[in-house]
């Protein structure tokens, strides 16, 4: 695990057995606010599932974003959870390295639960219905377990009726495993790369 600086000043790793980084490094945060904040629309009051909580950065970027969340995060690197700790930003992400740490946070605006291990598991013990997933596994080339028909209609069975995701990916793969699991698909912003993000809505 190594701790590398982006152009926006905050931190990712880069990750040896998946070959990739946690983030882009134009900016681990600018890509957190860009691709999932604001096009899920967060705001006060919703539950959100975290798929691959990774750094913590998405969870992050929602705590300065909006109060009284109660977020899941699903991770199975414990190795992430364990670099973090070397990271020094704000109160805010004081909180992530807490829950990082504990598996879970509570206060007057927050409730925060970590659920380590293999997510296409662990996606079981999911039993709140949830506003918006952000949903950042490693790349389907790499990662593909997270991004197959099966583990999407998972997630789309925790999912309130209305409610939103956002992945950095728009493979064909990807795309075409959403439909079947149900979500309707548009494009997402575009930041840093060829293609398009992808927004999937619950309908």
């Amino acid at each position: 695990m190594k701790l590398i600086k982006t152009k926006d000043d905050s931190y990712t790793f880069y990750n040896e057995e998946y070959d990739e980084h946690y983030h882009s490094l134009s900016g681990a945060l600018e890509e957190a606010n860009k691709k999932y904040i604001e096009p899920l629309e967060v705001k006060n009051g919703m539950v959100i599932l975290d798929v691959c909580f990774g750094l913590g950065y998405n969870t992050y970027a929602a705590l300065k974003a909006a109060k009284h969340l109660k977020i899941i995060g699903l991770e199975k690197d414990t190795k992430i959870l364990e670099g973090l700790q070397q990271i020094k930003m704000d109160k805010e992400f004081e909180i992530i390295k807490k829950v990082s740490k504990d598996l879970e946070y509570k206060d007057e605006n927050y409730e925060i639960r970590l659920l380590v291990g293999d997510a296409t598991k662990t996606i079981k013990e999911v039993k709140e219905k949830v506003d918006v997933v952000f949903f950042d596994p490693f790349s389907p080339k790499r990662n593909p377990e997270c991004w197959t028909a099966k583990f999407f209609k998972d997630v789309f069975n925790v999912m309130k009726p209305g409610a939103k995701l956002a992945t950095y990916s728009c493979a064909r793969v990807v795309r075409d495993n959403m439909k079947k699991a149900g979500f309707e698909i548009k494009d997402g912003i575009k930041l840093y790369r060829r293609g398009p993000s992808t927004i999937g809505t619950k309908n």
